[in-house]
Formats: structure tokens, C-alpha cells, sequence
């Protein structure tokens, strides 16, 4: 009989015990999830007058403020921000070129730096800057064609314009003046390029190009040709008139701005 009591109040006693574990456990859960809600707060998380989703749903996309399209793409915040104060944070990262201008110059070290975010923001960003590239270069594609100063510089001003370093583009072309082929052929340094004379007429050659266009890009934003972009612009149009290649123009992409060397006489 009293064995009998002793374990019945063991067992009562373990019972007790394995109901304390399991709701420990089950409080540790809810603070888990807990705590997770409030590492990131997202757009839904939002007062309704401040979701930028029922802003754009209500009114169009153009009724959303940079940071507000921006909040809309990297999605969540941190315990600290708000994931609109995030999207704030990112565009004024940059203080040389603050608001969505900036996003053109950050690389995935310099995002990852930013609070809040990581390496998944910092990608989704990259490809963001990316896709708005490609879709203003595919824009002025059609007009390609036409081998107008203004055409030429339309289509490759979005993957110029950044550049934090000059860069030498070549563009091949038939004799209907159709794109056969166009290639990055050198990068410089921040204010000087190179600009291979050889290379230049290697690739034109091997593509059976009858035309060209060379354009570089100056990443002080301004275009005006140096004496030293004169002298080689002279240099392959006297190589390219021995082999029968011709030199169409040569084109200075500057920051939204253009100069052709042909239209200011000098081809």
C-alpha cells in the first residue's frame, strides 16, 4: 500500500515535471517568434497610411516617393528601422552622389556596410541598378540603327554615364551601317584611357566591319574631348583610311551628356 503511494506520487511528480518542460519550450517558442517579428519589421507592418503598396495600388507607382519605391523592393527593415528608414538610409549613403543616383556607384562591399543590409539586399539592389540600365539601353535600341550622334549615345549612356573609370567601346558595323558587333576593347585609369590603335582595327578586321564608331567615357561627367582624344581620334581615322575602314565617329559620354567628335567638325 505504501509502495503503491510512493509511486503514484512519483509519477505525479514527473508528470508535472514533463508539463513544465514542455510549456518552457513552448513559452521559449513564442518568444522566438516573437523576437523574430520584431527583428524585422516589414512593409505590412506599416501604418496604412504609410504602406507603400496601398499607396501605388491607390494612386500608380508615380505617386510613390524614391524611398517609398525602394522600401517596395528590399521588402523588410531591422529591430532599429522601419523599412522605409532603411530605403532613407540607403539613398543617402553615398555622399557624393546622394538619392538614386547613388545606387549607380555602390558596390555589394560599400552596400553590405549599410545597417540592415545584408548580402540578399545588397544583390536584389545590384540587380536593380542593372535592370533600370537594360531597360533604358533597350529603349534606344530600334533607333540604333539610324547611326545618329544622338541614337549612339542614347543606347550606351546608361553603361557609361557611372563609370568610375574610362572605358573604350567599339561598335562594328556593316555596310547598311547594322550593328555587327560591339565590345569593351580597354579600360584607364579615372581621367586617362587607352585607346589601342591595333586592337581597334584587329576586331573590325575579324568581324568584316566597313564602319566603326569608338566611344569612351569621361567619369568627371564632363565630355569635352582632350587634346590627347583629338590626336588619337585623328590617328585611327589616317589608320583606318589605309585598310578601308571608316571611322564614323567618336563619341565623349559625360553624365547624361554627349559630345561627338564629328558632329564639332573634327572627323
Amino acid at each position: 500500500m505504501i509502495m503503491n503511494k510512493a509511486k503514484s506520487s512519483l509519477q505525479i511528480k514527473e508528470a508535472k515535471s514533463s508539463l513544465q518542460i514542455k510549456e518552457a519550450k513552448s513559452s521559449l517558442q513564442i518568444k522566438e517568434v516573437f523576437n523574430m517579428k520584431e527583428n524585422y519589421l516589414t512593409v505590412k507592418e506599416l501604418p496604412t497610411s504609410e504602406r507603400p503598396y496601398e499607396k501605388c495600388e491607390q494612386y500608380g507607382a508615380s505617386a510613390l516617393s524614391d524611398a517609398e519605391l525602394l522600401a517596395v523592393i528590399i521588402r523588410t527593415g531591422t529591430k532599429q528601422q522601419r523599412v522605409i528608414d532603411l530605403a532613407v538610409n540607403i539613398l543617402n549613403y553615398s555622399t557624393a552622389y546622394p538619392g538614386l543616383k547613388g545606387l549607380n556607384y555602390l558596390t555589394m562591399k560599400e552596400l553590405t556596410r549599410i545597417n540592415g543590409v545584408g548580402r540578399v539586399k545588397a544583390i536584389e539592389l545590384l540587380c536593380l541598378t542593372e535592370i533600370t540600365k537594360r531597360m533604358a539601353k533597350e529603349i534606344h535600341r530600334d533607333n540604333l540603327k539610324l547611326i545618329t550622334p544622338q541614337s549612339v549615345a542614347d543606347y550606351y549612356m546608361q553603361d557609361m554615364r557611372h563609370l568610375t573609370r574610362e572605358q573604350v567601346t567599339l561598335v562594328m558595323l556593316d555596310s547598311k551601317n547594322k550593328v555587327i558587333k560591339d565590345m569593351i576593347i580597354s579600360e584607364g585609369t579615372v581621367n586617362t584611357s587607352i585607346m589601342p590603335t591595333r586592337e581597334v582595327f584587329v576586331h573590325a578586321l575579324k568581324y568584316e566591319a566597313v564602319n566603326i564608331i569608338l566611344l569612351h567615357n569621361h567619369p568627371s561627367g564632363d565630355p569635352t574631348p582632350s587634346a590627347e582624344d583629338i590626336r588619337v581620334t585623328k590617328r585611327l581615322i589616317e589608320a583606318g583610311n589605309l585598310i578601308g575602314i571608316t571611322l564614323m565617329d567618336h563619341i565623349i559620354i559625360g553624365d547624361n551628356r554627349y559630345i561627338s567628335l564629328k558632329e564639332q567638325g573634327l572627323l
